[in-house]
């Protein structure tokens, strides 16, 4: 399940991503230590939802690395907001933009935002979402829980998807070899198997990966690749309080083969990849990213 850490900002001015790219520990080796494949996003814009902490910062840095201008959102965090936009080039290349997003309306606006700083859209990454972290069973969660999960997880979606497909499909794709646009969407292991006391996380999760396969069955013609990434326990403040605590983290590092969570560069990772021509034959693809969890769940 994608329970959703920031790092010190620090000036970079790298404008590509090479393969392979597995950070497995945090700032033990650079984008600049690593040769390879480059993935390259130069001239692109891409919006990307949540992208203040965890794995939405990580995808910040990837993308601006890999030479695109990223619009991002944010909820509260504007003083880290502003300081990942600055880290990552300034106004004219990153922009932070404050939005809440709980409605398909704040999802249309938050497009429309990023094309009013872009001029144009090429890669749509909705990776924004609440994880409700107390144990609600079915039996007693309330209304207002339901609708808030909902909202924030699946309306806003419809939104920003609506919108950003629009406004792709106005640009068109150069030749019929060439994409249109990218969108990825990140659902959770528990969207694949559920999660008890969680149904409300679980319901939005399952419709995201039901949407990736029904936008791409839609889309894939127009050139527009629509695919999703479903990442497991990750080492985010979102997961923080389920981590932290003794009992829940034995179980849950029970459940992982590879027996860690994995880092939120571990997840931005594959949604570049998404992006790129190397994912050119890839459409209403769940790429699970999760330690082999859901092989065993």
């Amino acid at each position: 399940m994608t329970k959703q850490a920031h790092d010190s900002p620090s000036r970079r001015t790298v404008t590509r991503v090479c393969l392979p790219f597995l950070i497995v520990r945090p700032g033990s080796v650079s984008v600049e230590d690593m040769g390879g494949v480059m993935l390259s996003l130069e001239g692109k814009v891409a919006l990307i939802t949540g992208g203040s902490r965890g794995i939405g910062a990580e995808c910040v840095r990837l993308f601006r690395e890999a030479g695109a201008k990223v619009a991002f959102n944010y909820r509260a965090a504007r003083e880290r907001a502003e300081a990942l936009a600055a880290e990552c080039g300034g106004n004219r290349e990153c922009v932070a933009l404050e939005q809440e997003l709980s409605s398909p309306k704040e999802g249309r606006a938050l497009v429309a935002r990023t094309v009013d700083a872009f001029g144009r859209l090429d890669c749509l990454v909705v990776n924004h979402g609440i994880w409700p972290a107390m144990d609600a069973p079915i039996a007693s969660m309330s209304d207002a829980q339901w609708r808030q999960t909902l909202g924030i997880n699946l309306d806003s979606v419809f939104g920003l998807v609506q919108a950003a497909v629009a406004q792709m499909q106005r640009q068109g794709r150069l030749t019929d070899c060439t994409a249109a646009g990218y969108i990825v969407l990140v659902s959770s292991t528990a969207g694949q198997r559920g999660e008890a006391f969680h149904a409300d996380y679980a319901v939005t999760k399952g419709a995201v990966i039901s949407l990736t396969k029904s936008l791409s069955s839609e889309l894939a013609g127009e050139g527009i690749y629509v695919n999703c990434v479903a990442p497991g326990w990750v080492a985010t403040e979102m997961s923080a309080p389920a981590l932290n605590d003794p009992v829940t983290s034995k179980k849950i590092f029970g459940t992982i083969p590879l027996g860690r969570v994995a880092t939120p560069r571990e997840i931005a990772g594959p949604i570049l990849f998404l992006c790129t021509p190397f994912a050119g034959f890839m459409s209403g693809e769940i790429v699970n990213v999760n330690g082999g969890a859901v092989l065993v769940g």
